[in-house]
């Protein structure tokens, strides 16, 4: 078996108990994830199985999120989980004065990881280091986010605001409810999250445990397609002889006036693997089909 799984992911369960509990129901060891997820946050999580998870590094970086972010409250995590740093009633806020505040994250922005995230900074995770009290210089990275809408907006002392988020791979969403609060001057934190999209599968399309559980038992499960989340890349069709070649790590004169990664198929139905095209030849980066006649 081998192709993708749209895992919708339960709250409180870490993406590596996902890869576990997907093992066990599979009876398969060679699973994987892509796109960690907080464990309190819910929804698309892309799970690759056997051979697809050499296809994990080519996936699109594209997500999109549902965020609830909670103004007068700063944590220690920048989420509900973490320990109150400062907490301040805040009912003047005005929406259209945020709304004028968001605008100023969309675009390529700098942003620091919360301290307690999954980043390693000399060979140690963050949350280790957070977790000992250790203060180290967290990097800036660069992230962009291509669109912000408010979904909703809830007075009170320490309002909530509800926003869609689209953006690239590397985003935290605790970061931008943080630095909210701070441009603000109110404090700010991520009090729920759930991911819509990611690497072109959708939540409307996920499957809960159960349901992969009741799909497994009546054997009706079929993983996604191990091309399909790879349209992002162009695609090149090799003649049969052409494709046994390759598929044995043979590069293949092929003249295109492109140099990047590609699809590669036998005659546009047989999916094969990732190449890479390069002074004329196409190079194979991961074969997934190794019977090609």
């Amino acid at each position: 078996m081998q192709g993708f799984l749209n895992l919708h992911k339960p709250f409180d369960w870490t993406s590596h108990d996902c890869v576990a509990k997907v093992r066990k129901l599979l009876k398969m060891k060679r699973v994987g994830h892509a796109g960690t997820l907080d464990p309190t946050a819910t929804g698309v999580l892309p799970i690759a199985l056997g051979k697809a998870t050499r296809l994990l590094q080519y996936l699109p970086g594209t997500k999109a999120y549902q965020a609830t972010i909670r103004l007068g409250i700063q944590t220690t995590t920048d989420d509900l989980q973490g320990e109150i740093i400062t907490s301040a009633p805040c009912p003047g806020l005005d929406l259209e004065n945020i709304k004028t505040v968001l605008s100023q994250f969309i675009g390529k922005i700098e942003q620091i990881p919360p301290n307690y995230s999954a980043i390693q900074v000399n060979g140690k995770r963050l949350y280790d280091l957070a977790r000992k009290g250790e203060i180290v210089e967290i990097p800036v990275r660069t992230v962009e986010i291509t669109q912000i809408h408010v979904l909703d907006w809830r007075n009170g002392d320490f309002p909530e605001l509800d926003i869609a988020i689209s953006c690239g791979s590397g985003t935290y969403i605790r970061a931008i409810a943080r630095d909210l609060g701070t441009i603000l001057n109110t404090g700010g934190t991520l009090s729920a999250l759930v991911r819509t999209e990611s690497s072109s599968f959708q939540i409307q399309d996920s499957l809960t445990f159960t349901d992969l559980a009741t799909q497994i038992e009546n054997s009706t499960f079929q993983p996604i397609s191990p091309d399909a989340p790879l349209q992002h890349l162009k695609s090149v069709n090799l003649a049969p002889e052409s494709a046994k070649k390759w598929c044995q790590g043979q590069k293949i004169s092929f003249n295109l006036a492109i140099r990047d990664f590609v699809r590669v198929y036998q005659t546009e139905t047989n999916f094969l693997g990732i190449g890479k095209l390069e002074n004329d030849l196409l190079v194979p980066q991961i074969v997934v089909y190794e019977n090609s006649n």
